[in-house]
């Protein structure tokens, strides 16, 4: 390929050609949920943007291993070293087992991602099942002189580690701003310094999820798990780590120190960063209240939802922005994302009805080429997706013989088309349940029948507005010598 991928590197502030470690494998690890609640669109867009992360490697011809983890214990309220695990606050809630809470958001997590297209990753680790590899790098920062017992919990030394190593290296912070930052926060009397960061919590009496260990009863801190689970499968340096941006500090910042602080390396080569969904310009999150989840995206029964939204519309909706921006929610803008796919759906469709000519006065090189050399800068879908429709413009004209094409290059097209939206992109042909297909066929030809009675009666004016009334909604009537046809929009 002509044009080597580029990605821009939280770490270094600046895009850098992609070299994997050890060609042709790729080590990729993204933070995956919380499992405390159901998935929201914030959730969406970070699984969205590594999957087209995932399928773009593996069609450039990397070997990827693509690890994703689950958060099932260890992430207390407002991210904090004290205080009421997530998970647990909901089993007390409800009167189950955490386990329970895990396993019932893990499901919907599942069937979520299945909607969106979006695929299995390699491994799906959840942070639970790896307690004892946590510990192992506990002892390991404690041995490096890195890290402190205070009644039975560990917590890891920011300032001891800053005098030989750059903490805030990822984030760009120092010390005298993590003060500023962590002075206001409550739990912070056992620690030397109130912006150390627990990484073994002693587990008080009414804490359901504890393990044993040489310190105490208790559960690994939050930051802890993804340093110890990405170095178990991807080894103690691999190539890329995502997250949401919100991810990029404190966790990402502490994941550096404590695989510095164990295995004397940082473990990731390139940091890769989405930005967040906003409405009404604040971050989306479960924190803030204001998140849709994507359940009630697909069925339309949030308050602020105009109507449902197919979930090839929300992963459309997303590619649209580059990954680096914010994506700002709004009905209008899914309404917009909707009619963008349809139209660009029909276009693949209808290239079966095109005739070959014998000549091509349409440049589909041009188009393959501009479309990869988007993806190869930093995976700009958006402006991958404005060439497609360039040439859903030339499907068009080729459709109304405006334009000519010969055999091999609608072949070509053809290829071209469905290898980027199907197979890099992740978007899909959404099929109706076949009952509820029949039931709306039924009842637009009930209308359409309703409508012919009204003409041969003279009644134009209710004719004319019931075929106005159809368009609003996306069905277009045609009226011909053979009777009256309709498609969808």
């Amino acid at each position: 390929m002509k044009h080597k991928l580029t990605l821009y590197n939280s770490l270094t502030r600046k895009k850098e050609t992609f070299i994997p470690i050890n060609t042709p494998f790729v080590g990729l690890y993204a933070c995956g949920p919380t499992v405390y609640g159901n998935a929201h669109l914030g959730h969406a867009r970070q699984a969205i943007i590594f999957d087209i992360l995932f399928r773009y490697l593996t069609y450039l011809g990397y070997k990827v291993r693509y690890v994703r983890n689950i958060t099932d214990v260890g992430h207390l309220e407002n991210d904090a070293d004290d205080g009421e695990d997530k998970i647990e606050r909901i089993a007390r809630l409800e009167h189950i087992e955490p386990m329970e809470v895990v396993q019932q958001y893990i499901n919907n997590y599942h069937k979520n991602m299945k909607q969106l297209n979006v695929l299995p990753p390699s491994i799906e680790p959840q942070a639970s099942g790896h307690i004892i590899e946590q510990q192992e790098m506990i002892r390991k920062i404690l041995k490096n002189g890195f890290a402190y017992e205070v009644n039975g919990s560990i917590y890891f030394d920011v300032e001891k580690y800053s005098k030989l190593h750059n903490y805030g290296i990822l984030s760009g912070r120092n010390i005298d701003e993590l003060q500023s930052y962590t002075r206001e926060l409550s739990g912070q009397h056992e620690k030397r310094n109130p912006y150390d960061f627990a990484l073994w919590k002693k587990a008080s009496p009414e804490h359901i999820m504890h393990w044993q260990s040489e310190w105490s009863e208790g559960y690994p801190g939050w930051h802890l798990e993804c340093s110890a689970m990405g170095t178990k499968y991807l080894g103690q340096t691999f190539d890329i780590h995502g997250g949401g941006m919100d991810l990029l500090f404190p966790h990402h910042e502490c994941e550096i120190a404590q695989s510095v602080a164990s295995n004397g390396t940082s473990h990731v080569k390139y940091w890769m960063h989405n930005n967040m969904i906003t409405i009404n310009d604040q971050k989306m999150s479960k924190s803030l209240n204001n998140f849709i989840t994507l359940d009630q995206l697909f069925d339309g029964s949030h308050p602020i939802l105009k109507k449902s939204f197919d979930p090839m519309t929300i992963r459309f909706f997303i590619l649209q922005a580059h990954y680096r921006s914010t994506l700002d929610f709004s009905n209008e803008a899914l309404i917009a994302s909707e009619k963008g796919l349809k139209r660009l759906m029909k276009a693949i469709e209808q290239i079966k009805n095109i005739k070959p000519s014998l000549k091509s006065s349409v440049d589909i090189g041009s188009l393959e080429s501009q479309c990869f050399i988007a993806l190869n800068d930093d995976l700009n879908t958006s402006v991958a997706l404005s060439f497609l429709f360039e040439a859903v413009k030339h499907i068009n004209l080729l459709l109304e013989n405006k334009e000519t094409i010969d055999s091999k290059d609608l072949e070509r097209l053809k290829n071209f088309m469905e290898l980027i939206t199907f197979d890099i992109l992740g978007l899909k042909v959404f099929e109706e349940p076949v009952e509820d297909k029949k039931l709306e066929n039924d009842l637009i030809e009930m209308i359409v029948d309703l409508r012919l009675k009204a003409r041969a009666g003279k009644n134009f004016s209710t004719s004319d507005d019931i075929r106005d009334r159809m368009a609003k909604l996306g069905i277009i009537l045609n009226d011909t010598k053979e009777g009256t046809t309709w498609e969808k929009q």
